[in-house]
């Protein structure tokens, strides 16, 4: 480590993972008062400890050890979350069930605008689930749950704070959070600031095109120009009567990262000579996020419950050049409100109908402004119903959506889409503690605007701008048409109490599949990529068990086996690109009383199957050991948490990343936290 900073008296971490929920978590992005274990929808929740101990400065990052979720890292600023290999577009991020509407869905390089430290849960949904939230989630949902609009008025104070020390990146992380009731109103404080600086690699890691060379005494390399900081604050109130509640919050973030050195490369163009190149990119970004929720109970006859939401994002970012010139501005403007009404029973039946509305202008000014500014629109509506009889459950949906992209550009036309999408599962209960699960769907997509209109106002390859982001000129094709997916999953668990096991296997064949696809063209050095459009299929498996292996007075001592696969096949008979790799796992962990000792290791394989004109990723092996301590104090309870990361100072190269050649992941790193909740 480049310094160490003293433990500071600071203290714990408000995410209600910290807080331990002696039940079985409730799902919040399917509202039908549902747990994971009541239905055959592909869902993955964060919560409690599991939450506290993945928890990271990026989504992506948390998310990663996972099966079937992986991380597509742009430098430690920068990770978004890649679900079953589906990654940008096709992944919603949503902030407490509407999209987080940043920018991180236009380029590899624009961070997601959440924040896991603060998170009550996280849920992630796949196949048929997805359908609730659009056709931008044919991937998958990643829904960030936090308590900014108080859902209950319970008297009292309550909250905490956390400090939390990484040592790849030198990064303090302090944390907090207040909320508090009594009876009738409730508010919501919370905060957090991050600071980081060049992120440390495993020795040698560094390519020759940004390496500065191994410094004497066998010191590691750095990944130059990836500091940054990172400043967020809420407040939220709400105000609760006999059926239900009102609610209002605001969010500010402000977010300054810089991209890898050497990343951002500009071929020489006017005003900018190599030296300046060479010293990279900053992002800065501002966003104000307001929130606004309404529950009633009972509201109408047949109604047991209303949800409504309504959130207005203003999200900004400026692009700085090394010699501190406003390279490109980015600017997206989004409403969106969304109703969701479940019914009461009728005989065996229950279920949830709504609205979803959603309107965004999206801009790009300055010298690499590839994507017109271009206004969207989108109104979906949807019923997800599911029927208990006897061992079974069965559940069935459906989805229409209508959406425009109107860019303002000559060449390039306004477009307007409809899609379906429809879903139906089976849960059976076979005998006691087992349970099989079939899940079928229909998932139906519009392009993105980045898809339709990259470059496409410009006809001659002369005026043809460099996404930056990828070095890469990157073509839309604004006749592009809606992509459709068919997916299976079949799904088996078993979970005795003391010993669990999961596994799914998925299946997904794409018709108009929309792909980012290198042509093996290069323009001045440049390599030109292209949207274009093909069937494709994808298909994989996913497995997490949990055995007791003993369980003593004052703990127990688990082991803990995963692994996940997922392959990708163009009708080309190409691979897809940016695929992650077969992985395998195991944790041993002895869970006590006050101290908790764990052990991890993962095992991810070469990726040998890259896709066209793109390079293999070499496999590594990792390994993490951590501990933690709890002090109960009264109503108080203090924690010690640490841990050392890559162990073995493995060089780590994400085959998901654009970035995989020239930025690895972090090496050995010693991470210390201090917690505190009342």
């Amino acid at each position: 480590m480049k310094r160490m900073m003293p433990l500071a008296l600071a203290v714990a971490g408000a995410h209600a993972a910290a807080q331990a929920p002696p039940m079985e978590h409730v799902l919040v992005s399917v509202p039908l008062h549902k747990q994971v274990a009541e239905t055959a929808l592909p869902v993955t929740v964060f919560s409690g400890d599991t939450l506290r101990r993945a928890a990271a400065a990026t989504i992506g990052d948390t998310l990663a050890a996972t099966p079937g979720l992986a991380n597509a890292s742009f430098g430690p600023g920068v990770g978004q979350p890649v679900v079953r290999g589906q990654q940008g577009p096709r992944v919603s991020v949503l902030q407490n069930g509407t999209a987080s509407a940043d920018a991180s869905g236009l380029s590899a390089d624009h961070a997601v605008s959440v924040e896991p430290l603060l998170a009550d849960s996280i849920e992630v949904l796949r196949g048929p689930a997805t359908l609730l939230y659009g056709g931008g989630a044919i991937g998958g949902v990643v829904n960030v749950i936090d308590n900014r609009i108080p859902a209950a008025a319970e008297p009292g104070l309550r909250g905490g704070a956390e400090y939390r020390y990484d040592g790849a990146a030198d990064t303090d992380n302090l944390v907090f959070r207040v909320e508090g009731g009594n009876g009738r109103t409730a508010l919501y404080v919370d905060g957090l600031y991050r600071d980081w600086s060049d992120l440390e690699v495993a020795d040698g890691a560094v390519g020759d095109a940004i390496d500065h060379g191994e410094q004497p005494g066998g010191h590691r390399d750095y990944l130059d120009n990836t500091d940054g900081r990172t400043r967020s604050f809420t407040f939220g109130g709400s105000y609760h009567f006999e059926r239900g509640f009102v609610g209002l919050a605001v969010n500010r973030l402000g977010n300054a990262y810089g991209i890898p050195a050497g990343v951002h490369e500009h071929h020489e163009r006017e005003g900018h000579d190599a030296d300046e190149a060479a010293g990279g990119i900053r992002l800065d970004v501002e966003q104000t996020r307001y929130d606004g929720a309404l529950h009633l109970h009972r509201p109408l006859p047949g109604i047991e419950v209303l949800r409504a939401f309504l959130t207005r994002t203003d999200y900004a970012h400026r692009e700085i050049e090394s010699d501190g010139a406003v390279g490109t501005r980015y600017s997206n403007d989004t409403w969106e409100a969304r109703a969701e009404l479940v019914h009461l029973p009728v005989g065996n039946l229950h279920g949830v109908f709504g609205l979803q509305l959603k309107s965004s202008e999206f801009a790009a000014l300055g010298e690499e402004a590839f994507i017109p500014v271009t206004d969207s629109a989108g109104a979906g509506l949807f019923l997800l119903e599911d029927y208990h009889r006897g061992d079974w459950t069965f559940e069935a949906g459906l989805r229409l959506d209508r959406d425009t992209r109107d860019p303002d550009a000559a060449l390039a036309d306004k477009r307007s889409f409809s899609s379906f999408s429809l879903s139906g599962s089976a849960l059976w209960d076979v005998v006691d503690d087992w349970q099989l699960g079939l899940a079928l769907s229909r998932a139906e997509r519009a392009p993105a605007i980045e898809e339709l209109y990259s470059n496409a106002a410009l006809s001659a390859p002369a005026d043809w701008l460099v996404h930056a982001a990828t070095d890469a000129i990157e073509l839309g094709n604004p006749q592009l048409d809606t992509e459709v997916s068919r997916n299976i999953d079949l799904t088996l668990r078993w979970d005795s109490g003391a010993h669990r096991l999961h596994v799914t296997a998925f299946y997904n064949d794409f018709s108009d599949y929309i792909g980012l696809m290198n042509t093996g063209i290069e323009l001045e050095h440049t390599p030109v990529m292209a949207y274009t459009q093909g069937d494709a299929e994808f298909y994989g498996v996913e497995f997490d068990s949990e055995f007791t292996l003993a369980a003593p007075v004052g703990g127990q001592l688990l082991l803990k086996v995963f692994g996940d696969s997922v392959r990708g096949t163009l009708d080309t008979g190409a691979d897809a690109p940016r695929l992650p790799p077969l992985r395998v796992g195991a944790r041993l962990a002895w869970e006590g009383e006050r101290l908790s000792l764990w052990a991890r290791v993962v095992d991810a394989a070469e990726q040998d199957r890259p896709g066209v004109n793109e390079a293999d990723t070499p496999g590594y092996t990792r390994w993490d050991l951590g501990a933690d301590y709890r002090w109960p104090m009264g109503e108080r309870e203090v924690e010690l948490f640490a841990a050392v990361t890559n162990l073995g100072d493995a060089d780590i190269r994400l085959s998901t990343s654009f970035l995989r050649d020239i930025a690895p992941e972090a090496g050995r790193s010693l991470e210390l936290g201090l917690r505190c909740v009342f």
